[in-house]
């Protein structure tokens, strides 16, 4: 099965690639405001009642959170 988020009536699949980079372009716009953002992203599509645009974001979210990790030096590099 492919990682994404299922397509809603017309919209189509969010590839796996996709999410990465828009969690990227979000980083790289938003900076220390991210998460604040996110979280209101989440907030309008959810009061739309919007549910596979909150799961897309959510998904965001935790590519932000993998992106912005720092490993420590115990694990390993894949």
């Amino acid at each position: 099965m492919r990682a994404g988020i299922a397509a809603a009536g017309d919209r189509p699949m969010i590839s796996d690639r996709e999410l990465w980079a828009c969690a990227q372009q979000v980083i790289n716009h938003h900076g220390p405001d991210v998460d604040r953002f996110i979280e209101e992203r989440m907030k309008a599509l959810a009061e739309a009642g919007d549910e596979v645009g909150v799961a897309a974001w959510r998904a965001i979210a935790d590519r932000v959170d993998q992106l912005r990790r720092v490993p420590d030096e115990t694990e390993p590099l894949h």
